[in-house]
């Protein structure tokens, strides 16, 4: 064999022809920052601190309103609490001073009369409106403790407006009068139906159905815009019966060349009706204000809470 001959190469096996894509480097590691984060886990002492984030979420949208804002809230809101107390008030100065105060069977049907319209400004008025207003008022209240006040308060109108109206119907009775021949009668009818009816639909579907709550829940949504609808109708025609009623006592009894010379008596009872238009256009501006009214996450933050 010589020495300079070389020994022929082993034949390289066939590189595949799909193979064709250039080899990776070693090593090479995907950037954390591409990753996706692991999952969270919350703990108990980290479920306490989302059960307070959440709850005390509203506070945070509280603060967050303007000076602007909340002086207006608290004028507009002021106003129509002194509004509703002195129009109530000054009805029952009027009957006192002008009328000879109360009675009911000692022969005197004039002074059982003067029942009917304190009661029923009290009723229709003074106690309807401030159950109007809780909504706005009791802004930091939960719920179901503002749903209870406002039952409260029209279980105190309630009696009133029953008592007024027997006063004045055994009072004609008793005098002769015709019932129900008035454009104030036929108001006040409406006014108290409307009212019993807003009274029993509102007893049964916002306090007794609370019982089963989840399986009323869709069907007590779906009432709220009507039952709010009709309890605003039931307080402007219960306002309208107050001073068609104010209109008829001063031309029945005043007189209508006296009324017309502005007695005393006649500037106190219009100044109650002025009154009752200012609290009907007050309150008519609160309900429209959306920015009065209680924030509308603040309940299902609390039952986030409770849920987690």
């Amino acid at each position: 064999m010589d020495s300079n001959s070389v020994s022929p190469m082993p034949e390289l096996a066939p590189i595949a022809e799909f193979d064709k894509s250039p080899p990776s480097p070693p090593n090479e590691e995907v950037p954390m920052d591409d990753l996706p984060p692991p999952p969270a886990t919350i703990s108990g002492s980290d479920t306490k601190k989302v059960k307070i984030q959440r709850t005390r979420s509203y506070e945070s949208e509280e603060h967050e309103r303007g000076a602007c804002e909340w002086c207006e809230y608290a004028l507009v809101i002021t106003l129509a609490t002194i509004l509703l107390i002195g129009v109530s008030a000054l009805t029952i100065f009027w009957v006192f001073y002008y009328r000879d105060g109360y009675a009911w069977a000692d022969g005197t049907p004039d002074k059982q009369f003067n029942l009917h319209p304190t009661l029923m400004v009290a009723g229709f008025i003074t106690f309807s409106g401030f159950s109007v207003l809780l909504y706005r008022i009791c802004r930091c209240f939960r719920r179901i403790y503002v749903k209870l006040l406002h039952a409260i308060f029209h279980a105190l109108a309630f009696p009133c407006i029953v008592i007024g109206f027997l006063a004045v119907f055994d009072y004609h009775n008793k005098s002769g009068i015709n019932n129900f021949y008035s454009l104030h009668s036929w108001i006040g009818l409406v006014a108290m139906g409307l009212f019993g009816l807003q009274y029993a639909v509102g007893f049964f579907s916002f306090l007794l159905l609370l019982i089963c709550n989840k399986g009323t829940a869709s069907f007590r949504a779906s009432l709220v815009p009507i039952h709010a609808a009709f309890g605003i109708l039931t307080f402007v025609l219960g306002a309208a019966a107050c001073l068609t009623g104010l209109t008829e006592k001063a031309l029945f009894d005043i007189g209508a060349e006296r009324y017309s010379t502005m007695v005393d008596e006649a500037v106190i009872i219009n100044t109650i009706g002025v009154a009752i238009i200012a609290i009907l256009a007050v309150i008519m501006y609160i309900l429209s204000r959306d920015k009065f009214r209680a924030s509308a996450t603040r309940d299902s933050h609390i039952r986030a809470s409770v849920d987690l």
